[in-house]
């Protein structure tokens, strides 16, 4: 008996054990150690590592070329040097900005507070141009919203390049008292479309920060010096377009402030801030009885998020997706005329201690006055909380509770929300119940899903209640009360090692969706195929049909989607879709089909300048089955990087409809960024907005006219302590 239960784990135990015995030693160093590319004397006595693997395009395989990856440690910053062969000269170098990169590239990630669940991920490509971010969820999600203090180059040679990065431990958290944090390494080799890590992962599971490897001080305990102390002066200059040739201009001066009292504490305060987003929302097509969701791009509101967040997020599936109860965009938001509440001031503080991870939110905005249509209205000022504390258990698995709250003069509005997610390699498990304040009103939502991608079948389950009386409307974004629905899916998944083919994949299933407003419960059934393919491109089809009511109206509801994407090379790279179905369209008001096609596509012409369009056509139908109106919004662009972190862009975003025969809007915009120094940055911006509106009472007879106008030049510069 023991030997057969030996036989069933050992290839458990072997996986284990192999990244188990992934260590790599960080020495310290007295020598002054240079970030350019060229290999200083010092690095003779570090550790390295090369016994790389890949993942994919064939899992576990020897990778095509050669990598060697050396740490060292100086009394304040942690070294990397990435040794990067290429035997057959494909090594691809492209200019980018931060977190905007491509062609060939590596990265280093380190847990380090060796909790196995976050990392941060810090890389440049081989061109030059830097990526870093914070791997969350044992690295089921990304947050590219971080942006750290950190330095790195390249520099070419004709066997290969070379990669060497400086980590000021200053900047970055991390449990003093540890010996040893998580380590792993990563290369991209884009000709190849190959990607090769350190460790190994299951290609059904994707990569884990649970199974990174060791990286271990000898000798020495990294410490923090300095105040830790990051001050950035903004200064802004902002203009709007009034009419008649008259503009508004702004200047004005704000205040940021980031400190880390202790490796496990940051604050972060802002004064006077400029939270506006000069380019506008992409047009947006919606026959639904709900609002539209659109992102948040402040980067106030998006830096540091993830402690807010609930848990149960998930970057590669997208199947499950908790309830959004803050969000940021009800905070200085637009009003229908146009305007924007004035945010005052903002501030936020998050850390961790122990198994625990904590954070807390405040913002202030002002009264304004604003019309529509004639009648005047006034939002009145609000105090904005929030209020996070998360436990990780069981491993990398978490429990949690969320408050969000809204003050006014005379309403209170606020949610509680009790959160978790139970997590093993290929599977979790994610929960959340919420109750809503509104004054004394109030009511209940929650929501569940699981998801797991095991080695031949996946299963997945998702369900959200939303109760009647639950509105948090000045908070998050919640909008579907009064409902229930539940999703099942399940089916086979076939991972090939040879061939064109990587991975196929059919899934089944049902779903029910409960309306309140209507007192009907639709329901359906589901059937999916996926093919993914080794040269970075693959299709999905997505076929549902069921019964379905709305507004006192019975159907038969059906619909089919399918998508595509491609990344074949360097230079090119896209997605295409379209769909049909039959459903109720609530802008219209009556039964009838409606329809969709779209896609992006864009071209490196050479390693500084790219081009490139997306678009959408949708179809409007009518009840006999003609077409009531067609709707084509076309967004082409032209991007210039000429050296790293500089770029130029200029857009356009033109919408056109087939019943007037004619545009309807066209947006027109002009971007300049330079990120001269570690988050430090030169803006300017000029957007313009024309349609057939008569705003200004400047209106020109069949002919498009200005509905908005603006410019910013924008300066902010990091002081660090």
């Amino acid at each position: 008996m023991r030997k057969l239960i030996l036989l069933l784990f050992l290839p458990v135990i072997l996986f284990a054990q192999n990244n188990a015995e992934k260590i790599l030693h960080l020495r310290k160093t007295t020598a002054k150690i240079k970030v350019d590319g060229i290999i200083d004397p010092a690095w003779v006595i570090a550790d390295s590592i090369s016994d790389f693997i890949a993942f994919q395009p064939y899992n576990g395989k020897e990778p095509s070329e050669k990598t060697i990856a050396k740490v060292l440690s100086t009394e304040t910053s942690l070294f990397c040097l990435m040794i990067c062969f290429d035997s057959k000269q494909v090594t691809e170098y492209q200019t980018g900005m931060l977190d905007n990169s491509g062609g060939d590239g590596v990265t280093i990630m380190l847990d380090t507070f060796n909790d196995k669940k976050t990392a941060y991920k810090l890389g440049i490509s081989a061109g030059g141009s830097r990526i870093d971010a914070r791997l969350l969820d044992d690295a089921r999600n990304r947050d590219y919203n971080w942006d750290g203090i950190w330095f790195a180059t390249t520099k070419r040679y004709d066997w290969g390049f070379v990669a060497e990065m400086e980590i000021p431990y200053k900047s970055i958290q991390y449990d003093k008292d540890l010996t040893e944090w998580g380590l792993d390494f990563d290369r991209w080799i884009i000709a190849n479309t190959e990607d090769i890590y350190w460790c190994a992962y299951e290609e059904n599971e994707g990569q884990r920060i649970s199974k990174f490897g060791k990286l271990i001080f000898d000798g020495f305990k990294p410490s923090v010096t300095g105040l830790n102390l990051e001050i950035y002066p903004v200064g802004l200059l902002k203009t709007k377009y009034k009419g008649n040739d008259n503009y508004d201009f702004d200047p004005t001066a704000g205040l940021d402030i980031f400190y880390n009292p202790s490796s496990a504490l940051t604050f972060q305060l802002t004064s006077n801030p400029d939270f506006a987003q000069i380019e506008a929302d992409p047009f947006d097509f919606n026959i639904s009885r709900y609002e539209s969701y659109f992102s948040e791009l402040r980067p106030f509101f998006i830096e540091g998020q993830e402690v807010f967040n609930p848990s149960g997020r998930q970057r590669n599936s997208g199947f499950y997706r908790p309830l959004e109860l803050f969000y940021p965009r009800r905070i200085g938001k637009k009003l229908q005329d146009g305007s924007e509440v004035p945010l005052l001031l903002g501030t936020r503080a998050f850390g961790r201690l122990d198994d625990w991870e904590y954070g807390g939110f405040v913002a202030a905005t002002g009264e304004k006055d604003y019309s529509v249509d004639g009648e005047n209205y006034t939002e009145a000022k609000a105090t904005f909380a929030s209020a996070r504390i998360k436990k990780q258990i069981m491993g990398n698995s978490t429990i949690g509770m969320l408050y969000v709250g809204k003050f006014e003069k005379d309403n209170t509005y606020g949610v509680l929300d009790a959160d978790g997610a139970f997590r093993g390699d290929n599977w979790q498990l994610a929960y959340q119940m919420a109750r809503s304040f509104k004054n004394y009103d109030g009511d209940y939502a929650g929501s569940a899903g699981f998801t797991q991608f095991g080695e031949k079948w996946v299963n997945m389950f998702r369900s959200r209640f939303i109760g009647e009386e639950f509105d948090i409307d000045q908070l998050g974004f919640v909008p579907w009360r009064g409902t229930w629905n539940t999703v099942l899916l399940t089916g086979p998944r076939w991972f090939r090692e040879k061939g064109a083919i990587r991975t196929m994949m059919i899934y089944f299933g049902g779903y029910t969706n409960h309306e309140k407003v209507d007192d009907y419960t639709d329901r359906g059934g589901i059937l999916g195929i996926n093919f993914n393919y080794r040269r970075f491109w693959g299709w999905e089809l997505n076929l549902d049909a069921g019964k379905a009511r709305d507004n006192g109206q019975k159907y038969d509801e059906y619909s089919a989607n399918i998508s595509g994407w491609f990344n074949w090379s360097p230079k090119w790279n896209g997605n295409l879709w379209g769909g049909y179905s039959k459903s109720y369209n609530f802008n219209r008001d009556y039964l009838a089909f409606y329809s969709w096609v779209g896609g992006q596509i864009s071209w490196n012409i050479s390693k500084t300048l790219r081009v490139g369009s997306s678009f959408d056509t949708y179809l409007e139908g009518q009840p006999d089955g003609g077409i009531e109106d067609t709707f084509i919004n076309a967004r082409p662009f032209v991007s210039l990087t000429p050296m790293n972190n500089l770029n130029v862009r200029i857009y356009v975003d033109g919408l056109y409809t087939t019943s007037s025969d004619q545009l309807e809007e066209l947006i027109a915009g002009f971007y300049f960024a330079y990120n001269f120094s570690p988050k430090s940055w030169v803006y300017f911006a000029v957007n313009e907005v024309q349609d057939r509106n008569n705003r200004f009472n400047t209106r020109r007879p069949h002919a498009l006219n200005v509905a908005a106008r603006a410019a910013v030049f924008k300066v902010k510069y990091l002081y660090y302590f």
